[in-house]
Protein backbone atom coordinates (compact mmCIF):
# COMPACT_ATOMS: atom_id res chain seq x y z
CA UNK A 1 0.00 0.00 0.00
CA UNK A 2 1.17 3.52 -0.79
CA UNK A 3 -0.65 6.27 1.11
CA UNK A 4 -0.59 9.47 -0.93
CA UNK A 5 -1.73 12.22 1.46
CA UNK A 6 -4.33 13.08 4.04
CA UNK A 7 -7.59 13.49 2.16
CA UNK A 8 -9.76 14.82 4.98
CA UNK A 9 -10.18 15.18 8.70
CA UNK A 10 -13.66 14.78 10.18
CA UNK A 11 -14.93 17.03 12.96
CA UNK A 12 -18.16 16.72 14.93
CA UNK A 13 -19.42 20.05 16.21
CA UNK A 14 -21.99 20.92 18.87
CA UNK A 15 -23.27 24.16 17.28
CA UNK A 16 -23.39 23.87 13.50
CA UNK A 17 -23.91 27.56 12.75
CA UNK A 18 -21.09 28.70 15.06
CA UNK A 19 -18.65 26.10 13.70
CA UNK A 20 -19.64 26.79 10.08
CA UNK A 21 -19.01 30.52 10.60
CA UNK A 22 -15.67 29.82 12.30
CA UNK A 23 -14.27 27.52 9.60
CA UNK A 24 -15.71 29.43 6.63
CA UNK A 25 -15.63 33.09 7.71
CA UNK A 26 -12.85 33.17 10.32
CA UNK A 27 -10.47 30.62 8.75
CA UNK A 28 -11.55 31.24 5.14
CA UNK A 29 -12.07 27.64 4.05
CA UNK A 30 -13.97 27.00 0.82
CA UNK A 31 -17.32 25.21 0.94
CA UNK A 32 -17.36 22.17 -1.36
CA UNK A 33 -20.81 20.93 -0.39
CA UNK A 34 -23.34 21.30 2.39
CA UNK A 35 -26.29 19.08 3.19
CA UNK A 36 -28.89 18.74 5.90
CA UNK A 37 -29.58 15.07 6.57
CA UNK A 38 -33.15 15.17 7.87
CA UNK A 39 -33.21 11.51 8.91
CA UNK A 40 -30.27 12.13 11.28
CA UNK A 41 -31.12 15.74 12.22
CA UNK A 42 -27.55 16.37 11.11
CA UNK A 43 -25.60 18.69 8.85
CA UNK A 44 -22.60 17.62 6.76
CA UNK A 45 -20.30 20.33 5.48
CA UNK A 46 -17.29 19.60 3.26
CA UNK A 47 -14.58 22.29 3.30
CA UNK A 48 -11.44 22.62 1.18
CA UNK A 49 -8.07 24.05 2.10
CA UNK A 50 -5.91 25.66 -0.62
CA UNK A 51 -3.80 22.49 -1.03
CA UNK A 52 -6.90 20.40 -1.77
CA UNK A 53 -7.10 18.65 1.59
CA UNK A 54 -10.49 18.76 3.25
CA UNK A 55 -12.31 19.07 6.53
CA UNK A 56 -15.55 17.15 6.82
CA UNK A 57 -17.77 18.71 9.50
CA UNK A 58 -20.78 16.99 11.01
CA UNK A 59 -23.38 18.09 13.51
CA UNK A 60 -25.46 15.67 15.55
CA UNK A 61 -28.00 16.33 18.28
CA UNK A 62 -26.29 16.26 21.70
CA UNK A 63 -22.86 14.81 20.81
CA UNK A 64 -20.88 13.69 23.86
CA UNK A 65 -18.02 15.94 24.93
CA UNK A 66 -14.50 14.87 23.99
CA UNK A 67 -11.61 15.49 26.34
CA UNK A 68 -8.97 17.89 25.10
CA UNK A 69 -7.57 18.98 28.45
CA UNK A 70 -6.01 17.13 30.07
CA UNK A 71 -4.77 15.65 26.82
CA UNK A 72 -6.46 12.34 26.13
CA UNK A 73 -5.29 9.43 24.00
CA UNK A 74 -6.19 9.80 20.33
CA UNK A 75 -6.11 12.68 17.88
CA UNK A 76 -4.36 15.55 19.63
CA UNK A 77 -4.83 18.54 17.33
CA UNK A 78 -5.17 19.70 13.73
CA UNK A 79 -2.32 21.83 12.35
CA UNK A 80 -2.45 24.32 9.48
CA UNK A 81 0.73 25.43 7.71
CA UNK A 82 1.13 29.18 7.19
CA UNK A 83 3.82 31.38 5.66
CA UNK A 84 3.77 33.89 8.53
CA UNK A 85 2.64 32.68 11.95
CA UNK A 86 2.76 36.23 13.40
CA UNK A 87 0.51 37.61 10.67
CA UNK A 88 -1.91 34.69 10.86
CA UNK A 89 -2.10 34.91 14.66
CA UNK A 90 -2.71 38.66 14.48
CA UNK A 91 -5.47 38.10 11.93
CA UNK A 92 -7.16 35.57 14.22
CA UNK A 93 -6.86 37.91 17.20
CA UNK A 94 -8.43 40.66 15.08
CA UNK A 95 -11.37 38.34 14.51
CA UNK A 96 -11.81 37.77 18.23
CA UNK A 97 -10.04 34.40 18.45
CA UNK A 98 -7.81 33.78 21.50
CA UNK A 99 -4.34 32.72 20.35
CA UNK A 100 -1.58 31.34 22.58
CA UNK A 101 1.88 32.96 22.58
CA UNK A 102 4.05 31.93 19.64
CA UNK A 103 6.63 29.27 20.48
CA UNK A 104 9.50 27.57 18.66
CA UNK A 105 9.57 23.80 18.05
CA UNK A 106 12.77 22.66 19.75
CA UNK A 107 13.34 19.90 17.19
CA UNK A 108 12.60 21.73 13.92
CA UNK A 109 13.21 25.36 14.84
CA UNK A 110 9.80 26.23 13.32
CA UNK A 111 7.47 28.73 14.94
CA UNK A 112 3.95 27.72 15.96
CA UNK A 113 0.96 28.65 18.09
CA UNK A 114 -2.35 27.16 19.14
CA UNK A 115 -5.95 28.39 19.15
CA UNK A 116 -9.28 26.57 19.41
CA UNK A 117 -12.46 26.16 17.41
CA UNK A 118 -15.88 26.88 18.99
CA UNK A 119 -15.91 23.41 20.64
CA UNK A 120 -12.42 23.78 22.09
CA UNK A 121 -10.74 21.52 19.49
CA UNK A 122 -7.05 22.48 19.56
CA UNK A 123 -5.87 23.95 16.25
CA UNK A 124 -2.29 24.86 15.42
CA UNK A 125 -0.66 27.34 13.08
CA UNK A 126 2.75 25.99 12.01
CA UNK A 127 5.11 28.26 10.09
CA UNK A 128 6.46 26.93 6.78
Amino acid sequence: MKLLRTHHVAIICSDYRASRAFYVETLGLEIISEAHRVDRDSYKLDLRLPDGSQIEMFSFPDPPARLSYPEACGLRHLAFEVDDVDGAADELRGRGVAVEPIRVDEHTGRRFTFFADPDGLPLELYER
